[in-house]
């Protein structure tokens, strides 16, 4: 599609719309969680669009392609060139027709004279008439060469003769050259002459750009000798865009005529142009154009079945369709946001509106915005969340858990006792031998003057002292385990499990940022994951399921944290492999005695550290778990048996609750 771009000054009715990154990054979070993959996920959105948190939708390209085939069906519904040739018949037909009556006419009145010498050189005249038009042959090309050549007995015959070769003329000219149709209906050798020099100097300037040279005449001399032919065009490109793009549509409608109609229409524009000169000008012109704007969709052709209509009329539709196959094929082969720049949004709000036009936009700015918004940055070839894009997915999945819990009650639970710790209850009290001398002036001095009364200066006294109470927080430390065997996706699972974890890990990093957590994955074998990389984190093509190696790694992830170490398990599976002593995992199905062996040693190690396992068990109506009972009874942790829409509920609510220690205080 070839794009031009018009700028005009700033007047504030303009309307830039701002995109909403919270919402985009709601819109993607599913499709980004599941397949790992941000750009194929703003391409996937790009195509499907998605409903807005106003309740409005924004179009996908799905949409907008179908819009275009309609808009491209009702055009071709409109005319038809192969018609207009049926049309040009029949013109034909009803001259000769008044002819015919004119020569029957005036041999009728030469036999009612009594003259029998008119009447006979009569009855031979309008013989040979007969005899021409009988074999002016029966393409219309052939008909209006034979008529061109005769000489007319009805002056209305001749009248819409020539009014017809005048439309036809105008018809084919403007269907070429919308912009100087009307200098070219004019059959002025003269105007024809000077219509010949233009296009000549226009193919001289491109065939000059190509060569590289100096453009002679300039665009400004040019348009100063024949600028009346060519409106509205502001400078060279534009004038050749122009120009280019009308040919091509004239071209492509060429194309849409059958064989025998095109060829028939050729031989009519050889015989209604005649002048060689300005013919092989337009040739030369066209050549180039095509050379200089190849993109234009010359060789385009499309399926107009409409009833009739002008050439040039034929043309204006297949403009139109030309513009919006361009769109089509932009659209269609869009696999970025950065690629829908490209889109000429002038010719989608004329094709499909100012609604579709702003829709495309916003989808062509989704990266730019990201970008700009610090969620998204280009690494190498490829666009990747940032840290605070994770932290921002991680905050909207960790506020739609907590709306889930909201009628759990679910919370913050405060210690029921006092001392001295890090977060500040907002309470005071008065001052005891032995309080560390933590004191909250506001009180004290509210105190002292309560005591004293107003006046300057204050004196304190030991009675007036004020400490702050602190609440008690114990440091914690969890691991927290994810299965991703290839059974978590072909259950649901996958999905929730990320989600649960990015909300886990704001809801830390947030309330609780002097806590620790780690985060790993197993499947075959374990891996430590950071938590920017959740987001990205894809499951494997591989079987098993090595709790051991899960729990090993998460044991020595913990080793030299502080405080409540727990270790959080979220598998849909038993123990299907192991590490063997010679370093290799091992899996097999069902489980073998040495894996659940050396999966419940791990577990007696993990216990004997001090780290409680806490086991949330999915899918149960898939699967039994005895071994993650057995592992709460060694371990003295806690299994839940949950769905995969209340996992993140379910290990959220757990957190909180058990999170705070009691301890006496200082």
């Amino acid at each position: 599609m070839t794009a031009r771009y018009h700028y005009r000054n700033w007047d504030g009715s303009q309307d830039i719309p701002e995109f909403d990154t919270d919402e985009l990054l709601q819109a993607l979070a599913e499709d980004l969680l599941e397949n790992g993959d941000l750009e194929g996920a703003l391409e996937r959105l790009m195509r499907r669009g998605f409903e807005r948190a106003d309740g409005s939708r924004l179009e996908g390209l799905r949409e907008m392609l179908e819009r275009v085939r309609e808009r491209r069906s009702a055009l071709e519904s409109e005319v038809d060139p192969d018609g207009r040739m049926a049309e040009i018949a029949s013109q034909l037909d009803a001259i000769e027709a008044l002819e015919q009556s004119a020569i029957d006419e005036l041999v009728t009145e030469a036999e009612a004279s009594g003259d029998e010498r008119r009447a006979e050189v009569t009855r031979e005249v309008a013989a040979e008439k007969r005899m021409a038009l009988e074999l002016s042959g029966d393409g219309a090309s052939e008909r209006l060469r034979s008529m061109s050549n005769y000489e007319f007995v009805s002056s209305e015959a001749r009248e819409q003769f020539e009014n017809l070769i005048s439309e036809l003329r105008q018809e084919i000219l403007e269907s070429y050259f919308s912009q100087v149709s009307e200098a070219l209906t004019n059959p002025d050798p003269e105007a024809m002459a000077r219509m010949r020099e233009a296009f000549d100097a226009l193919s001289t300037m491109l065939e000059q750009r190509e060569r590289g040279e100096a453009i002679d005449p300039s665009f400004e001399a040019f348009m100063e000798k024949f600028g009346d032919l060519f409106e509205g065009a502001e400078n060279l490109d534009d004038l050749l865009a122009m120009l280019a793009e009308r040919m091509a549509a004239a071209e492509a409608m060429w194309n849409s005529m059958s064989p025998q109609q095109r060829a028939e229409l050729s031989r009519m524009a050889d015989q209604l142009f005649g002048d060689e000169g300005l013919r092989w000008s337009m040739e030369r012109l066209m050549g180039n154009l095509r050379n200089a704007f190849p993109e234009a969709g010359w060789d385009r052709s499309h399926g107009m079945r409409g009833e009739g209509g002008s050439f040039s009329e034929a043309a204006d539709i297949s403009a139109q369709l030309n513009e919006l196959a361009s769109l089509e094929e932009m659209l269609s082969g869009a696999v970025s946001p950065s690629q829908l720049a490209e889109v000429d949004l002038d010719k989608v709000a004329r094709h499909l509106g100012d609604d579709a036009a702003r829709n495309l936009e916003q989808l062509a700015e989704m990266a730019k915005a990201l970008k700009e918004k610090g969620l998204a940055e280009q690494r190498g070839d490829r666009l990747e969340l940032t840290a605070q894009g994770v932290r921002r997915m991680g905050s909207k999945a960790l506020s739609d858990l907590f709306s889930s819990l909201r009628d759990k009650a679910a919370g913050s639970t405060k210690a029921s006792w006092t001392g001295l710790g890090h977060d500040r209850e907002y309470n005071s009290r008065q001052y005891e031998f032995g309080d560390p001398l933590n004191l909250d002036l506001s009180a004290t001095v509210s105190a002292a003057v309560r005591r004293a009364g107003p006046g300057i200066p204050l004196k304190l006294h030991p009675d007036d002292f004020q400490v702050v109470e602190t609440e008690a927080l114990a440091r914690s430390a969890t691991v927290l385990c994810l299965d991703l065997s290839m059974s978590m996706p072909m259950r649901g699972n996958f999905v929730p499990a990320k989600k649960m974890a990015m909300a886990l890990q704001q809801l830390i990093a947030t309330r609780y940022p002097r806590d620790y957590l780690g985060i790993v994955s197993f499947s075959e074998i374990a891996r430590e994951v950071a938590p920017e990389d959740i987001p990205t984190l894809m499951w494997e093509y591989i079987m098993g399921t090595n709790l051991q190696h899960a729990l090993m790694l998460a044991r020595h992830m913990l080793r030299h944290q502080h405080g409540t170490k727990q270790i959080i398990v979220v598998t849909d599976g038993e123990p299907t492999a192991h590490i063997t002593d010679g370093g290799w995992p091992e899996f097999n199905y069902p489980p073998l005695p040495e894996t659940l062996e050396k999966t419940m040693a791990e577990v007696i190690r993990c216990t004997k550290a001090g780290i409680t396992i806490n086991t949330f068990a999915l899918d149960l109506e898939h699967t039994h778990f005895p071994f993650v009972d057995q592992i709460a009874k060694v371990n003295g942790g806690r299994t839940f048996y949950t769905s995969n829409d209340e996992l993140g509920g379910y290990v959220l609510h757990d957190f909180i609750t058990h999170r705070r220690t009691v301890r006496p205080a200082s």
